[in-house]
């Protein structure tokens, strides 16, 4: 009932939140693109997405198709390489950031481990900005982290916006400086944080630091500070600092899987786990 090429579409167009994303993802025209979300909106009998010339939004029916669509490709894949004998092999070093350690990433991992079982996997979770000078060195076979400022390498998984969080009872006097919890050096939220305060005048002071988001979270929920994090990615027992605190905007941030070059051995695996991950990128975010 539902074409695999128009789950592949409609998934990357969840993600991106942009049709013209999906096609450079998947290498398609754009009105393949709107065509094939067309069809797959005739085949359900519902409207997916919502959309203007500005923004695209999942409809609630859309929302409900992500799981559906992930599961059926999931399962696609799975009949392909036992019918074609395809096995993937060989050592995959893989880097994810930390902010990846509080959400559902270890299930799609167990998926792909399950799937290829040939596949020696290595996990190095680190700051983002750690992983992209590792994968520079030679040192990573594909990471899925932050996307640096001015870099436009990456395949894009899901696009958000940074927001200043803290502990709920948590009070900002506005003529103190800013205790601010951060990453250590090269983290990329830290440098965003510097910058969009430096930007407003406001003073700051480090309050925490730690290379741990358990670190990190831990020092929020006791009230020591405010940290810059993803929306989609918000720990329990932290809120959304309210806008009357008067912290400047951060903007926008991209998650990208980015592959490494330094060892073509690899490439075949890092291409199923890349697939993986964009299937259920979904289950990336918290609910």
């Amino acid at each position: 009932m539902y074409d695999p090429a128009q789950l592949r579409t409609f998934l990357a167009v969840a993600q991106t939140l942009s049709f013209t994303g999906a096609a450079r993802r998947l290498g398609l025209r754009q009105s393949t693109v709107s065509q094939h979300v067309r069809r797959l909106e005739d085949a359900t009998g519902r409207v997916l997405f919502t959309r203007d010339t500005h923004s695209v939004e999942l409809t609630e029916d859309g929302e409900a198709m992500l799981g559906f669509a992930r599961r059926i490709l999931e399962v696609h894949e799975q009949a392909a390489a036992f019918f074609t004998g395809t096995r993937v092999r060989g050592r995959l070093r893989f880097g994810a950031s930390e902010d990846f350690v509080l959400t559902r990433l270890p299930e799609i991992l167990e998926g792909f481990r399950y799937q290829h079982p040939e596949v020696d996997l290595e996990l190095t979770v680190e700051l983002s900005g750690t992983l992209h000078e590792q994968l520079a060195a030679g040192k990573l076979d594909l990471v899925l982290a932050k996307r640096r400022p001015q870099d436009p390498s990456g395949e894009p998984v899901w696009h958000d916006r940074l927001v200043w969080i803290g502990a709920e009872r948590l009070r900002l006097d506005p003529d103190r400086p800013v205790p601010l919890i951060v990453y250590p050096p090269p983290g990329i939220t830290r440098a965003l944080a510097f910058e969009a305060l430096q930007r407003q005048g406001r003073p700051w002071r480090i309050a925490c630091t730690s290379g741990s988001l358990n670190g990190l979270i831990a020092a929020a929920r006791a009230g020591l500070g405010v940290m810059a994090h993803s929306r989609g990615l918000i720990p329990p027992g932290l809120v959304r600092v309210p806008e009357r605190a008067g912290l400047p905007e951060l903007g926008k941030v991209d998650f990208v899987l980015v592959h490494g070059r330094h060892r073509p051995s690899a490439q075949q695996a890092a291409d199923a786990l890349a697939k993986a991950i964009l299937a259920g990128g979904e289950r990336l975010h918290r609910r």
